[in-house]
């Protein structure tokens, strides 16, 4: 079993088949249990039982340390666009500065930790439904709830895609290095609830990618094409359905440097010629207006997949985005923006929306507010949106052909022209075009956890910035070390070169 996972191995025993939240079990026998603790013998005797584990397991990889904030942040603050304001080492100081080590607690540790419990709470669930199939037939379950177990097993399948993908952006070499054949991370894929799991070896890059593709192409197979109802927006943004599954693996072939395949997938759902829509499914689209999409609710046609909160279930102290890249009074502003980074390039015009929308100027540093909801933080975590998979189909279609430059030219003049006016021309070349979509993505998604990504997939140097220097890939320091914790409990663990 994943050693990170020990010290809350009564807890996940007794809550990861409930879907009821994070609340402990009693170890003494003379307590009683607790009234709101199910049995793990019944969380599966009833469709509402499922449903409210589904809905959990989100709220595991939404947790503050994961996708509920820190782990966007820290794909941005590797990089070279923003300067750290507090030296605080408890908001991702170390992270900002290429100090980490193997037991740097609150960045390399919980993250870890975080993904693997998410990963373990989709691996119960999975062997769960599989073990309890033969109870799901009438009077108790509608006729089709054969078809609705099939789309909640996508939905664990493609939350247990994201939480490897995740892992693989800061603990494993890019797959570009070495066409995937570097250490990955270990692939668990059995339920655990007891110890005789640790010990388990890290798969390649490759085997790992290679498993994420399949729970994504499962999650395609089976999700629904939207979610309906008097709350259909909603949940066709912060549920998965199919397009989800889709826009995902145009973000995980492009990491692998599969660019034709980006095209294919990507074509599923975008339209042959602009205005660039979703034709099946959702209807994705770009909408109108950048400031729309992040203003409250956050839930334009462009939204494919965010993590929602409320103010019970908020993403926790020294977590939110907000608290990092706004200055008060909302947030900390942990981190500004670099004049020497994205800021100061000249493609970056004073008149872009993107611009005047998000750049906030406080104290004689500029700031940015994309979330700009103050205490308890309620702006939804994005995971990807329609503008993402466009500059993916984008830059497919620019590395693959030059005969494809017309339409990856429409696409990336379609994201730009939303916020600014200056378009590019028909007369560019191809590696000019490419090197555009890859300047586009640094304005369009900035504090979006982009950046990181996309120095990894192309192997490039991560750049330098104020007093920290660059870090060449050939520099231990490229990619996170494997957590102390996980070292010490699993026997067959190896650590990443340097550290």
């Amino acid at each position: 079993m994943n050693s990170t996972l020990r010290n809350k191995l009564a807890v996940a025993f007794c809550t990861a088949l409930l879907g009821l939240g994070t609340g402990a079990c009693n170890d003494d026998n003379l307590n009683p249990i607790p009234e709101t603790l199910i049995s793990d013998q019944v969380v599966f005797d009833t469709p509402t039982r499922i449903e409210l584990q589904v809905n959990n397991l989100y709220a595991y990889v939404k947790t503050g340390a994961f996708y509920g904030g820190r782990y966007t942040v820290y794909g941005d603050v590797r990089a070279d666009d923003f300067i750290n304001r507090t030296t605080n080492s408890v908001t991702a100081f170390g992270v900002w500065a290429h100090a980490l080590t193997p037991t740097s607690q609150n960045d390399v540790v919980n993250l870890w930790a975080a993904a693997y419990q998410a990963i373990n709470q989709a691996n119960v669930f999975l062997a769960g439904m599989d073990a309890n199939a033969a109870k799901f037939v009438a009077p108790t379950f509608p006729a089709t709830f054969a078809t609705t177990a099939e789309q909640y097993k996508a939905e664990a399948r493609l939350l247990r895609a994201l939480s490897y993908y995740s892992l693989l952006q800061l603990y494993a070499r890019p797959y570009a290095d070495g066409a995937g054949t570097k250490p990955g991370v270990p692939l668990r894929l059995q339920a655990e609830n007891t110890l005789a799991g640790n010990d388990l070896a890290r798969s390649t890059v490759a085997d790992v990618y290679t498993q994420i593709l399949a729970d994504l192409q499962f999650a395609e197979n089976n999700l629904p094409l939207t979610y309906t109802g008097n709350a259909a927006a909603a949940p066709n943004i912060t549920r998965a359905h199919r397009n989800t599954a889709i826009a995902l693996k145009t973000r995980v072939l492009l990491s692998m440097q599969r660019y034709a395949d980006v095209i294919t997938e990507a074509n599923k759902i975008v339209s042959t010629s602009a205005p660039f829509t979703a034709t099946t499914g959702v209807p994705h689209a770009l909408n109108s207006s950048i400031a729309a999409v992040f203003a409250s609710p956050q839930e334009t046609s462009e939204s494919i997949f965010s993590f929602p909160f409320t103010a019970q279930n908020a993403p926790g102290t020294q977590n939110q985005l907000a608290g990092y890249f706004t200055p008060t009074p909302v947030g900390n502003g942990e981190f500004f923006l670099n004049t020497s980074g994205i800021l100061g390039n000249s493609a970056w015009s004073a008149t872009d929306a993107r611009r005047t929308s998000f750049v906030f100027v406080s104290g004689g540093a500029s700031y940015l507010r994309k979330y700009a909801s103050g205490t308890p933080y309620l702006d939804k975590s994005p995971v990807i949106r329609y503008a993402e998979v466009l500059l993916n189909l984008a830059e497919g279609l620019a590395r693959t052909s030059a005969t494809n430059i017309p339409r990856a030219l429409d696409l990336l003049n379609a994201v730009r022209g939303r916020s600014n006016g200056s378009l590019y021309p028909a007369t560019i070349s191809q590696q000019d075009l490419i090197n555009a979509i890859l300047l586009e993505r640094r304005i369009e998604f900035i504090g979006e956890g982009i950046r990181n990504i996309d120095i990894m997939r192309l192997n490039q140097t991560i750049p330098g910035k104020s007093s920290v220097p660059a870090i060449p890939t050939s520099d231990p320091r490229y990619v996170w070390p494997i957590p102390n914790a996980e070292l010490q409990t699993n026997g067959l663990i190896t650590q990443n070169d340097g550290y």
